[in-house]
């Protein structure tokens, strides 16, 4: 799984780049067909300003999960878009191993 930082009019510190990384590989965990996963930061003003975090997660059969969220501070906003995007994740695989194993018992039962 490839990670790509971005941080748009601004240089992000070292710990925010980390924090990121660190959350997304939680992806492959649940999911091992994660290609690529971006983190795109941005902002506003330069004080005082809304602080936008936005996670985008490619898989596997050309599928895109994304999330975008706004806060105060980029720390919450990195970790809540995440959030956002796990929970998709996670529905996406349940809907593939629920699929899958209906076609498994049809299977079966048209054998029978």
């Amino acid at each position: 799984m490839s990670f790509i930082f971005t941080s748009r009019h601004f240089k992000a510190h070292d710990s925010l780049k980390q924090l990121a990384e660190e959350e997304t590989k939680k992806f492959a965990k649940i999911y091992n067909g994660i290609i690529k996963t971006e983190v795109i930061l941005s902002f506003d003003k330069p004080e005082n300003s809304i602080k936008y975090a936005e996670v985008i997660v490619h898989a596997k059969n050309n599928h895109t999960f994304t999330a975008k969220e706004s806060s105060d501070d980029f720390t919450k906003s990195i970790l809540s878009a995440i959030e956002k995007v796990e929970i998709q994740v996670r529905k996406y695989k349940d809907k593939l191993i629920s699929h899958n194993s209906e076609h498994s018992i049809k299977n079966m039962d048209s054998e029978l």
